[in-house]
């Protein structure tokens, strides 16, 4: 029987390119979106700048093809919407936002990735703008606009709000300063104090629905 032969080249060029996405994601971690740059990734890397184009074609497909790798909103999906919700949505729409603060707070790579989505405009950033909203769409259509009827598109503003303040608070805590308002947003204290203030909002927008 004849022994089956290896293919060390092209485990060598997925290692390779692994590597290359790596630091890639490194780089957005520690120095931010502006040291992408080809000797930058290369160096982080510890491979020749030309297997960047060799592998990708460049620097800038390396970084798009980064950003598709990260399935940064795969925790909100149709899978997670049960088939009845008795409370209209409550309960899941506080869920997500407390979730969705402390996901945005661990992934320092996605707070690079919406700060430079504010500045720049790119194919794979609009790509990872309109996955966020079908991820959104999910509660919106599912759940909260057949409870909220006519005012469902006060919930949606009142979401969009939430949300945009959760990144906000985010991305400001790990660039200018620890505290807001006087909470200091590195400590689980402060942590702990937006989230039950996430839920308490959501509370007062159910409430003003029901009576």
């Amino acid at each position: 029987m004849q022994k089956k032969v290896s293919k060390p080249r092209e485990r060598n060029k997925d290692k390779s390119k692994q590597q290359l996405l790596d630091a890639v994601g490194r780089l957005l971690r520690t120095k931010g979106y502006t040291a992408l740059k080809v000797n930058d990734i290369a160096a982080t890397a510890g491979l020749d700048k030309k297997l960047i184009y060799k592998y990708f074609g460049g620097t800038d497909q390396l970084v798009d093809a980064y950003i598709r790798s990260q399935d940064f909103w795969s925790n909100i999906s149709s899978d997670d919407i049960p088939a009845c919700v008795p409370d209209g949505g409550l309960a899941l729409s506080k869920q997500m936002l407390t979730e969705q603060f402390d996901y945005v707070a661990q992934h320092k790579e996605l707070q690079k990735i919406l700060l430079w989505g504010l500045s720049e405009k790119r194919r794979s950033l609009k790509k990872l703008a309109d996955d966020r909203e079908a991820s959104g769409e999910v509660l919106f259509s599912h759940i909260a606009d057949p409870f909220f009827n006519e005012d469902a598109t006060r919930y949606r503003a009142i979401m969009a709000i939430m949300v945009s303040g959760i990144y906000y608070l985010t991305m400001y805590t790990n660039v200018n300063g620890r505290t807001f308002c006087g909470i200091d947003l590195s400590a689980p204290e402060g942590k702990k104090d937006i989230k039950c203030a996430l839920e308490k909002l959501m509370d007062l927008v159910y409430a003003d629905r029901q009576n």
